[in-house]
């Protein structure tokens, strides 16, 4: 178990979306999170204190989680004294970066030297079988998005809360590092073989009592050239019962790819349901949640309820405005 509270590093990253984790752990587990350490030149906050090392250990923290989510999930040299001072000072430290820790031999040198722990929680640790296809007892949400880092994890959280707010049975399925270091448990898919990535949703979302919800979190993009192979793996594994479209408006290209466009909320909508359709031909999409940060709480409304009445689904920023209205959408069913 990876002990908490947490110091949330943020390097140097160069926007706020770029340090996602530590924004989905200071949002979902405030009680983790003690602080913020940042290097110069980081253009993110997450408006908790700026913590030294030093303060952090007396403090009372107990782990230092790197928060950023990088291209290609590299751990940057830049960082690395701040690394080898937060083992030397006693703290362990967590990333769910694709660069593994362990893989560091400096890192892994000092956390062997002073009996640190490196959690590297990007690391499948279930052999995972095959996808059968089978129908399974239960339902299940999947959130899919117009792009990557649109608030698809976000959108999963906030529906769990509202059904439980109703009594109803409900799953935050966690897909990915962040989800799984708020919740504890769930699937590192990008980190499972491709063959076994629709049979670890399947594993993730098993037989369940019929009026309970999974809500898997989504990942990437059936648009995204780079992501769009752990959309599909979510779709054919979980067999979902009913789809949440995700989508951040006036973004300009799809992250991380200056040359393509996002597609319309009719084109993911079409697509989405095309491919989940084939495991699960009752599929639904219920609703549309919109991240709607950076806006003034009148532009957000107003650009929910004008994608609401060009879509004809319950549209809401879910985080902003609350997910009552897809909550109640998933128990209409």
């Amino acid at each position: 178990m990876i002990e908490t509270p947490y110091l949330l590093f943020l390097g140097d990253a160069p926007d706020q979306l770029a340090a996602k984790v530590a924004q989905g752990i200071k949002d979902w587990r405030p009680d983790y999170a003690t602080g913020q350490f940042r290097l110069e030149g980081c253009n993110a906050d997450l408006g908790l204190p700026d913590l030294s090392i030093a303060d952090a250990v007396e403090k009372g923290v107990k782990t230092l989680v790197i928060g950023v989510a990088n291209r290609g999930g590299i751990i940057s040299p830049a960082w690395k004294s701040v690394l080898i001072e937060a083992l030397e000072a006693g703290l362990d430290i967590a990333s769910g970066l694709h660069n593994l820790l362990r893989n560091e031999p400096d890192l892994a040198a000092k956390a062997k030297e002073l009996g640190r722990t490196l959690h590297d929680v990007r690391i499948p640790n279930v052999q995972y079988p095959i996808a059968n296809g089978k129908k399974r007892t239960g339902k299940r949400m999947l959130a899919v998005g117009t792009d990557c880092s649109v608030g698809k994890m976000y959108t999963a959280l906030c529906v769990e809360k509202a059904l439980k707010a109703k009594n109803a049975k409900a799953t935050f399925r966690a897909t990915g590092q962040t989800g799984i270091l708020i919740t504890g448990d769930g699937v590192p898919l990008d980190a499972v073989i491709a063959d076994f990535m629709a049979g670890s949703i399947e594993y993730l979302t098993p037989d369940n009592d019929a009026d309970h919800w999974d809500l898997i979190e989504g990942q990437g993009s059936l648009f995204h050239a780079s992501y769009s192979g752990v959309t599909m793996a979510l779709i054919h594994g979980g067999q979902p019962d009913a789809l949440v479209l995700c989508h951040v408006p006036n973004r300009p290209h799809m992250r991380g790819l200056p040359d393509y466009q996002l597609p319309s909320l009719e084109a993911l909508q079409d697509l989405a349901l095309t491919m989940a359709r084939i495991v699960n031909p009752a599929c639904k999409v219920v609703g549309i949640s919109v991240n709607t940060y950076g806006m003034s709480d009148e532009e957000a409304a107003k650009c929910c309820k004008d994608i609401e009445d060009r879509m004809g689904l319950p549209t809401v920023d879910p985080f902003r405005h609350g997910a009552d209205r897809l909550a109640e959408a998933l128990l209409a069913l």
